[in-house]
């Protein structure tokens, strides 16, 4: 339709239509101008680049790349907290052989058991007829007077065995005695049996049960270390105690074909290889402070007390 109208017109209708058409486009031409140089070009232009941008999606990787720096800081700050903690750590045990030299081995808690060196313990003391001098330790018989038996919670299986404790009263009065004995319950943590002669030093007799305080010693002595098997022990099966001993055993070892075996330790102070292993080898004996000392030469003679020439330094 609008081309058959278009070719029936007249010329001076198209006249009028092109000047029509060309103040059109005059006026067209003249919007454009100013639209685009009029006070919210640069907003449409912003909004314009804005649209294109959110349209790429640029600004969501860098966002994402973001984030990993960002988090990278705290990933740091995580691995270097162990470090802080372990430098802060580490001046402890540094500094606990300056101001306590026996405890410079004695880190290892699981030697020291619940005596610990350069620890003072608060209990009580009481006495009794210690007899022949022999006790729950199995030593024998003793002409040593100032011994003791341990509370049960502090004798731990016989860890106790051996161990010479410096006791001191409230008056100031100390004696010092070797554990021989255990005190059974109801006898308190931190209590001490003593001997009647050792309990005299400390306060009269009469009293019967005084306040102390006690810790570990690990005295001068001349005497060395002497091993005892059991009575009935043979390459079958054996029990081992270690005797004279100057610091609190904490193990003992027989040597086998396969290489040291630990034996556990009895309440009654032998350390027992029930199916043979090592009875008559090399024995090796590891004191609280993690000295070790290697024995041989010692044969199976039951309940015989066979000498060595080694010793526990002191501490």
């Amino acid at each position: 339709m609008a081309s058959r109208s278009h070719r029936s017109s007249s010329s001076g209708r198209r006249r009028t239509a092109l000047v029509s058409a060309a103040v059109a486009v005059v006026v067209a031409l003249a919007a454009a101008l100013i639209v685009a140089f009029g006070p919210d070009h640069e907003t449409d232009a912003a909004d314009a680049a804005t649209a294109v941008a959110g349209a790429r999606g640029t600004p969501t990787p860098t966002a994402q790349e973001s984030k990993p720096a960002s988090a990278s800081p705290s990933a740091s700050a995580r691995t270097s907290s162990p470090k802080a903690t372990a430098s802060t750590a580490s001046p402890r045990p540094s500094t606990a052989p300056v101001s306590h030299p026996a405890r410079k081995v004695s880190a290892s808690a699981s030697l020291t058991g619940r005596i610990k060196p350069g620890v003072s313990y608060d209990g009580v003391a009481t006495f009794y007829d210690v007899g022949n001098g022999d006790g729950a330790c199995l030593y024998g018989p003793t002409s040593d007077v100032m011994t003791a038996a341990m509370n049960h919670t502090d004798y731990e299986t016989s860890k106790a065995c051996g161990a010479y404790i410096r006791v001191q009263a409230g008056s100031g009065a100390s004696v010092t005695v070797r554990i021989t004995n255990e005190c059974p319950l109801p006898c308190a943590p931190g209590q001490l049996d003593l001997s009647p002669q050792a309990f005299a030093k400390l306060a009269a007799p009469v009293q019967g049960r005084i306040p102390i305080t006690w810790s570990l010693l690990s005295p001068s002595t001349s005497d060395t270390v002497s091993i005892r098997y059991k009575t009935g022990s043979s390459r079958y099966w054996c029990g081992v105690q270690a005797i004279g001993h100057r610091n609190p055993l904490a193990r003992l070892e027989v040597e086998t074909a396969s290489g040291w075996k630990e034996l556990p330790r009895t309440d009654y102070n032998y350390f027992l290889s029930e199916q043979g292993s090592g009875c008559g080898g090399a024995i090796r004996i590891t004191d609280i402070y993690g000295e070790q000392l290697e024995i041989n030469g010692i044969g199976v003679k039951p309940d015989v007390v066979q000498p060595t020439r080694v010793q526990f330094a002191q501490h």
